[in-house]
């Protein structure tokens, strides 16, 4: 099978599915993630709630932390680049990072157009908030999907949303006539083939995977009751007392999320979470960036 093809960008991203995906910014905190259970890891400068504590302009990590983050650990890493920027995405698929996320967290590069990620063999992860954001970037190239949420708020109230709005349109687009699918397809922006593939399967082409805001274990499988193929976890670990006891309990979470009994002993002994806000208190909404 050729090398950097859709089916393969697809499938290896298949393969991270009911797992928990971690940021990073050491190779200390990437043992621990690969340690508790982690099916990949995203390498980062910083944080997200850091990000959006300090400001500035927020770029793609090092080159120097990425390496040492990919000599840590032996499950897949990735890296976030910024909006647009083709010139990082071509930097981390020559450094051989295993995905990348081209990611409202960081300042977007360009206001106007995406990475054309259809021409580069890496895998890419974009977030949507909605089904017609998400099939436009998979009409870019995505392979994977993630829910925006509010990255770095400790919040999942906006994850929520965007999760069941994505839900509520894919069951929309499935009541659909055949008719009818050209209107909605012009609508969204994507092709009329994108719809009539979601509702042959009845869900999005490729995994969708929540993120933004989940900081506890309930959160975890909260977003996986409302049909998240598995979660990112961003500041959420790594801002609590005991990130290690941590990250082992939301990966037990995000697999037994259907399982109440091991949920319980999951959700045990977990003092100390990130401290979260309201989204109405923010002066900036991450996930207003992209389109």
């Amino acid at each position: 099978m050729q090398k950097g093809s859709w089916i393969v960008k697809r499938g290896f991203a298949e393969m991270l599915k009911n797992g928990v995906i971690m940021d990073v910014t050491t190779p200390e905190q990437a043992r621990i993630a690969e340690d508790a259970g982690a099916v990949a890891v995203m390498a980062l400068e910083r944080v997200p709630a850091d990000i959006r504590r300090e400001g500035g302009v927020a770029r793609m990590a090092s080159i120097e932390k990425i390496v040492s983050i990919m000599e840590a650990v032996s499950i897949p890493v990735m890296a976030k680049v910024r909006i647009g920027h083709i010139a990082e995405a071509r930097v981390l698929e020559a450094l051989g990072v295993d995905f990348i996320d081209e990611s409202e967290v960081l300042t977007p590069a360009d206001e106007e157009c995406h990475i054309d990620k259809n021409v580069f063999t890496v895998p890419f992860v974009c977030g949507a908030r909605d089904l017609g954001e998400a099939l436009r970037k998979i009409q870019e190239g995505a392979a994977m999907i993630r829910t925006k949420g509010e990255a770095g708020t400790g919040n999942v109230v906006e994850a929520v949303r965007h999760m069941r709005r994505m839900v509520r349109e894919i069951n929309y687009v499935c009541t659909l006539p055949s008719e009818e699918l050209p209107r909605v397809a012009k609508e969204m922006g994507v092709s009329v083939a994108l719809l009539e593939e979601v509702r042959k399967e009845k869900r999005l082409p490729v995994v969708n995977f929540a993120a933004g805001g989940i900081a506890t274990p309930q959160d975890a499988a909260l977003m996986r009751m409302l049909g998240a193929d598995g979660i990112f976890v961003g500041s959420g670990i790594f801002k609590s007392e005991n990130p290690a006891v941590f990250a082992q309990k939301i990966v037990q979470a995000c697999a037994f999320f259907d399982d109440p009994k091991v949920l319980l002993e999951a959700c045990k002994g977990i003092e100390g979470a990130m401290k979260g806000c309201s989204t109405e208190e923010l002066q900036l909404s991450l996930q207003e960036r992209g389109w």
